[in-house]
């Protein structure tokens, strides 16, 4: 949702910079856990829902600001490690800021939060990354049914939990689908259970996308074109590119090559996974959907789209750059 003021016209208008006027916090996220966070010139937030690019996006920034070359003194380090989910309850948010308190490179975080829980800052750079739905929801079953069975726990097993567990994933596919598509986990939201939102998450960043510290990118357009988008990323970071670094650059963020190497160095993040970086990763292919969703499933995605996204929002969610926008 966003923040609104009557105009001059007398009709609703975005405010002018996004102002935090929500608190999300369930099984998976806590945003006051941001309270803390002290920002520095030219720290880089990464925030999309969810499944949409997040990690390719993170190396893609860490390959830049480390010029191709590996982490200086900390050559085996998971992207997971280095560049931290802020509001994630996993680690304890006093050594998450004591982590990034002792990072004298270009820090860049990632986050799942709208744009109505996550501080802005004019001298942070934000990059928001956005997929199709229908391909998320392909993407995410995967992850959500190769969870380990021990993310799924009772309630009375879990001391001082304040807020209901992830539930078990459905059956199948279709029933995630119509819950997913259809329900929200937040009061506010229309859809993502039992996650968070995930259009409403595109849409809460989108009348923003004119600030200059605000970049959009889509994931169709690094899938179809890699190069000018790592050089777009780039331009907005005011990171210089040589063709010979944009070589290695592309090279390192092959979705084989990034698979390999958080194998190899064991992020803990995937060993929450059954199968490790071989779910966390997947196919990374869009349009499977198609072969999946009925005709009255496509339906409701239809009409959760049609309430949550302005048409503009929806056509590049759908289409990217090809939109025209």
């Amino acid at each position: 949702m966003e923040t609104v003021m009557a105009n001059g016209n007398g009709n609703p208008a975005i405010e002018a910079l996004p102002q935090v006027t929500r608190v999300y916090q369930n099984h998976a996220l806590d945003s006051t856990r941001w309270q803390g966070y002290q920002p520095r010139r030219g720290d880089i937030f990464i925030t999309t829902s969810y499944k949409s690019g997040t990690t390719w996006m993170q190396e893609i920034v860490r390959q830049l600001i480390f010029c191709g070359q590996a982490v200086p003194e900390r050559d085996e380090v998971s992207i997971k490690q280095i560049s931290p989910w802020v509001e994630h309850r996993g680690t304890p948010i006093k050594d998450v800021l004591a982590r990034l308190e002792a990072q004298s490179h270009q820090r860049f975080m990632m986050t799942h939060l709208a744009a109505d829980a996550l501080p802005y800052f004019p001298e942070v750079n934000y990059l928001v990354v956005g997929r199709d739905a229908r391909d998320v929801a392909m993407s995410l079953w995967n992850h959500y049914a190769g969870m380990a069975d021990a993310l799924f726990q009772n309630r009375e097993t879990l001391p001082n939990q304040d807020f209901d567990p992830l539930p078990p994933p459905p059956p199948d596919v279709h029933a995630f689908w119509r819950d997913w598509i259809s329900r929200g986990w937040f009061a506010w939201e229309q859809e993502g259970y039992p996650f968070w939102g995930n259009l409403s998450h595109t849409q809460s960043w989108w009348p923003y996308r004119h600030l200059p510290n605000i970049l959009f990118v889509h994931y169709n357009d690094l899938k179809e074109e890699l190069a000018g988008e790592v050089r777009r990323i780039a331009d907005f970071l005011a990171i210089p590119v040589a063709d010979d670094l944009l070589s290695s650059i592309l090279h390192a963020v092959n979705l084989d090559v990034m698979r390999e190497r958080e194998d190899r160095l064991q992020s803990p993040l995937l060993k929450a996974l059954k199968n490790g970086a071989n779910t966390f990763y997947y196919k990374g292919t869009n349009g499977r959907w198609r072969d999946v969703l009925s005709a009255e499933e496509v339906a409701l995605y239809d009409k959760t789209a049609a309430t949550v996204l302005t048409p503009d929002c929806r056509a590049w969610l759908e289409q990217g750059r090809k939109a025209g926008l």
